[in-house]
């Protein structure tokens, strides 16, 4: 975004950096902390904290920063003191980086749930705004922790460069021209619901990845998450528990539109879900409609085609490299790239990766015993479905065959954890309120 860079560009003259904190400093993490760090002249990215603060340091010197230069802090006052001396800070302890002064936005990047909670929460009661490219949590509890935001006065957003990010910013140039989206995708190479870490180590290793996230991508859990909080900032639903996911096999994305129903996207006022094999891959599209007849004759003209509906793609997405774009939008403009818009209307639901005995205590996200699919949140309500953010760590009580979805009455939660008081206040914040039909959050 041009107005971004320039007003960057204003900073840096000034000699006042937007002032960027990074909470995670794994494989993305350290993406975002290079792209800050070599190529965003008008921000400067404070600190990093990371559970293992070497890693944190890793963030600093793979980009380049020399070693001296980095300190290690354990509190905000030692913190701006070596910002003050012009000095790179790393901590094991985020409240460093949410308790600091100085600090604009925090920029949250665990991929988890009840840890990355804890830091959000702290961010906000800080007066920071905070940019998640952590769809997991997002996904979770994303509509009580928008509301929260609201209340402190800052702003919670997802970020670009992730595919949820690209169709939001797609989304709204698609509904700038005029027309109504009703279909927002994602363009997936694999869908394999049985993958787990045993089976993804080799690719993990190959590019450098956690094979735990890598596992979400191939499971199906990390594609669930990221539509459902494109559904929750848009107010759209799902057709189907886990979406339809049609392979087609490098069929381009403008001619397979009739593989879904028009009638029925209307119907649920716009639907989430993702295609395997498709080209342009890796990216997003849109199929979005108008009742104007002029500007049905204008769009077959430009060749979008003779409608009902049109088909609009972003053939990439760039992960890390545009994430800071999305820090500047919040602090210089006031500007969300997606929100939750009320409470939430798809959720993503714990199933059973292989067949479960009773007694178990459940594993993780991308891990081998569950994978996570889209539900719509009143079946979710209804049925007292367990969020996959919120499975971890809870026991079964009772034997759950392969892909059966778990539900609440099947486990025992663990008791006191942020992200379940969350998920409950969610619940009750949300109850009998409704949500528009369309917006951006």
């Amino acid at each position: 975004m041009i107005i971004v860079d320039e007003a960057l560009k204003a900073r840096a003259a000034a000699g006042n950096p937007v002032r960027v904190a990074l909470v995670g400093a794994g494989f993305m993490g350290r993406g975002i902390a290079n792209s800050i760090l070599r190529s965003f002249p008008g921000m400067r990215l404070v600190g990093v904290a990371n559970r293992t603060e070497s890693t944190a340091r890793r963030a600093y010197t793979e980009a380049g920063i020399d070693d001296a230069d980095v300190v290690s802090v354990r509190t905000a006052g030692e913190l701006e003191d070596a910002l003050a001396r012009g000095r790179f800070v790393t901590t094991d302890d985020p409240t460093v980086l949410t308790d600091a002064p100085s600090i604009e936005v925090i920029i949250e990047v665990t991929g988890t749930v009840e840890y990355a909670a804890h830091v959000v929460e702290r961010a906000f009661e800080s007066g920071k705004h905070v940019v998640l490219m952590n769809a997991e949590l997002d996904g979770t509890v994303g509509p009580i922790l928008k509301a929260h935001a609201d209340r402190a006065g800052v702003i919670v957003t997802a970020c670009e460069g992730d595919q949820p990010g690209v169709q939001a910013n797609l989304y709204r140039f698609v509904r700038g021209l005029g027309l109504r989206p009703l279909l927002c995708g994602n363009i997936k190479g694999l869908q394999d619901r049985t993958r787990n870490p045993t089976t993804q180590q080799g690719w993990a290793t190959r590019w450098g990845m956690g094979v735990e996230m890598v596992t979400s991508f191939a499971d199906g859990t990390k594609i669930s998450f990221e539509q459902a909080i494109v559904a929750n900032a848009f107010g759209m639903q799902v057709a189907t528990r886990g979406m339809h996911g049609p392979t087609v096999d490098g069929a381009h994305v403008d001619d397979i539109m009739d593989l879904w129903d028009i009638d029925e996207m209307e119907r649920l006022g716009g639907i989430v879900d993702y295609v395997v094999g498709a080209q342009p891959a890796p990216g997003v599209f849109i199929y979005a409609t108008t009742d104007d007849p002029r500007e049905r004759h204008y769009l077959h003209l430009y060749k979008r085609g003779e409608g009902p509906l049109y088909s609009f793609y972003t053939p990439y997405h760039l992960c890390h490299f545009e994430v800071p774009t999305s820090a500047a939008r919040a602090v210089l403009f006031g500007d969300r790239v997606m929100s939750p818009m009320g409470g939430p209307r798809v959720d993503v639901v714990a199933t059973a990766k292989v067949d479960l005995s009773a007694g178990t205590t459940l594993d993780g996200i991308g891990e081998y015993m569950t994978y996570g699919q889209c539900e719509n949140a009143d079946v979710t309500q209804a049925e007292r479905l367990l969020p996959m953010g919120l499975a971890s760590g809870c026991r079964l009580t009772r034997d759950i065959p392969r892909d059966q979805v778990l539900t609440y009455d099947d486990v025992q939660v663990p008791s006191g954890r942020l992200a379940d008081r969350l998920r409950e206040e969610q619940t009750r914040h949300f109850a009998g309120v409704g949500t528009p039909s369309v917006g951006l959050g």
